[in-house]
């Protein structure tokens, strides 16, 4: 394989991970800092994508940004009502939000599963305008992503360790021990979740602008894809500082969309991509415990094979 091709695979791969990976510091929040395992993830993902481009369809292409938020931030409320107001198990809450989003998301999309962008102005086309004729006129979508995941990163380290931030990291750890603190858990969960699934739907907003399409089910898999991302991350830089932290995620998100590329270069079925983010989830999570499992299994082998030898 020439050189060319390698980084031009490798450029790839970075551009989506830095996409997905908003996606992975979502749950970074939600699922690591307040213990919530939210299912809405994918609906969430394919909102901020059907909202952005809408948007920028309408001739709106950098409000597609702040309202896609928007949009995921409403879907985060309505994931957290069910649960803290209305009794939902949290689990439930998120299968029952991703189903009714699906709906949803055909409605905003005028009725229709598909939408092309290949004629629309997007962050993309007007930055690679302005980027034309110099050395970083290939690289536009790279920039994008870099700032985006910076600016998210920047955020999450300053908001967490704010008095709010806190007390969402305190409710993932010990609701009671926050309820007993007069610490209303039912609003730190609301916070949480809310900026988790707005940083989930800006993540659907620009992978969406970057492909110039957006289909329905364009976030279907997503949670898997960045659960494992987040314990990939986990296992290079495990649990250090916040910052540090979030960027194992993405590193997490760039080595799982580097399998991603090799396995597509080596001609494998797309249908079998679901059962590769199935195989590398079972890794990430299994993974630390065979290691640790690792002396005692070689030990029994090297018992029972003394045994048969003898």
């Amino acid at each position: 394989m020439a050189l060319p091709t390698i980084l031009g695979l490798g450029q790839t791969a970075l551009e989506l991970a830095l996409f997905n990976s908003l996606t992975v510091l979502a749950l970074f929040l939600s699922y690591t800092m307040l213990n919530v395992c939210d299912l809405s993830t994918d609906g969430c993902y394919a909102l901020g994508a059907a909202v952005g481009a809408v948007v920028a369809i309408a001739g709106h292409p950098w409000l597609s940004i702040p309202a896609a938020m928007l949009a995921g931030m409403l879907s985060g409320l309505v994931t957290a009502t069910l649960q803290t107001r209305m009794g939902v198990n949290s689990l439930l809450a998120g299968i029952i939000v991703n189903t009714g989003l699906y709906s949803v998301n055909i409605w905003i999309m005028g009725g229709s599963s598909l939408l092309n962008m290949n004629k629309t102005e997007t962050v993309f086309t007007q930055l690679k305008a302005l980027l034309k004729d110099t050395p970083l006129s290939g690289c536009y979508a790279l920039i994008i992503g870099l700032i985006a995941v910076t600016a998210v990163i920047a955020f999450q380290s300053a908001f967490l360790r704010t008095k709010l931030g806190l007390a969402i990291r305190a409710t993932g750890d010990n609701p009671d021990m926050v309820r007993s603190s007069s610490i209303n858990p039912v609003f730190t969960t609301t916070v949480g979740l809310c900026v988790s699934n707005m940083f989930t739907a800006l993540s659907g907003c620009l992978l969406a602008q970057s492909q110039k399409s957006v289909t329905v089910d364009i976030g279907s898999g997503m949670v898997t894809v960045a659960l494992a991302s987040l314990l990939i991350g986990g296992v290079f830089l495990g649990r250090r500082s916040i910052p540090v932290r979030a960027v194992g995620a993405v590193l997490g998100a760039f080595v799982f969309r580097l399998v991603y590329t090799i396995a597509l270069r080596f001609n494998l079925p797309a249908f079998m991509l679901k059962l590769i983010s199935s195989v590398i989830v079972v890794i990430a999570i299994s993974g630390p415990y065979l290691k640790s499992q690792w002396p005692m299994i070689r030990r029994r082998m090297a018992g029972r094979f003394g045994k048969a030898g003898a």
